[in-house]
């Protein structure tokens, strides 16, 4: 360690400041407590997440391509929960954050379950990832992008975004059924649906 110390003073090159647990544990909080509001659709605790000036920068699912600023932002949200109406649910699910030193970034699935304002159903799941800084001794989101996947060939957005079984060969496939005492499959899809089945 202190060779390594040496070196960097040396050379001028030092190690990253790796941030500690409890950085983590700050950052998935924000997400907690950003899910809550949003439930909860107050957009003053909604904003809390996010760095309060200019400098905060957003792809959205929804034009324009961009939201630059946390005034924009606001009124992003707020033109959303404006085109809502009764209960609504925000779930924040496998999040993944990686910290080093006062940046840090990391990814989620978020769903939001609510109605418009017509009555019908919206049930939206997006992929997002952020990016966070430390300032004045709390962590914020700098950066967000928001997307949903599309299929190329019909060009349809994926509302549901569920995750993709990971595939296994025919021969694999028929195996795993047989031994699970299931009858033959004929094709890879058949024997794909037998294994996603039954894990």
């Amino acid at each position: 360690m202190a060779l390594a110390i040496c070196l960097g003073v040396w050379t001028g090159v030092t190690a990253p400041a790796f941030a500690a647990p409890s950085d983590v544990a700050q950052i998935r909080a924000i997400e907690d407590r950003l899910a809550a509001a949003v439930s909860a659709r107050n957009i003053d605790a909604i904003m809390q997440a996010y760095v309060p000036d200019e400098t905060l920068f957003v792809f959205d699912v929804v034009p324009p391509r961009q939201y630059v600023g946390a005034k924009a932002f606001r009124k992003d949200w707020e033109e959303f929960l404006g085109g809502t109406k009764g209960p609504l649910k925000y779930e924040i699910s496998d999040i993944d954050v990686t910290a080093v030193g006062s940046v840090a970034y990391g990814h989620s699935i978020q769903r939001i379950v609510t109605t418009d304002t017509q009555g019908s159903p919206i049930d939206l799941t997006t992929r997002v990832t952020d990016v966070y800084r430390r300032q004045k001794g709390r962590w914020v989101i700098v950066q967000e992008h928001i997307s949903i996947p599309v299929d190329l060939d019909t060009a349809k957005p994926d509302f549901a975004s569920q995750p993709r079984v990971p595939m296994v060969s025919l021969e694999r496939a028929r195996e795993l059924g047989e031994a699970m005492g299931l009858p033959a499959r004929r094709t890879q899809s058949e024997a794909f649906r037998v294994v996603a089945n039954n894990p």
